[in-house]
């Protein structure tokens, strides 16, 4: 087994508290959106949306480094993750290292 980051885990533990939305799409029906994560294999259509999305409810935006959203969710074609809760963003925030970049 391999070892996950922290930040990961956090990742994991808001996907199992069901605290967030996978997918462009599915980030905007969120009332209140914390963080969003963007895949660096992203097209940059995409990326464009999650900023405006991020600007709108005024909370950071991450991109991935090393893994894409997908390894990180298990979810095939993930691009965009918004997380909404405030504890588990700041986790993932204060421990994203080197596995992402801030973007704003």
């Amino acid at each position: 087994m391999e070892n996950k980051t922290k930040a990961e885990t956090f990742i994991g533990f808001a996907i199992r508290a069901k605290k967030f939305r996978i997918g462009m799409n599915a980030s905007q029906t969120l009332k209140k959106i914390n963080l969003i994560i963007v895949c660096h294999t992203a097209s940059d259509n995409t990326k464009k949306e999650a900023y405006k999305l991020a600007a709108k409810h005024r909370c950071k935006i991450i991109e991935t480094v090393i893994k894409t959203l997908s390894e990180l969710t298990f979810r095939e074609n993930a691009k965009v993750m918004a997380i909404a809760d405030s504890a588990l963003s700041k986790a993932i925030l204060d421990n994203s290292e080197k596995d992402f970049i801030a973007r704003n």
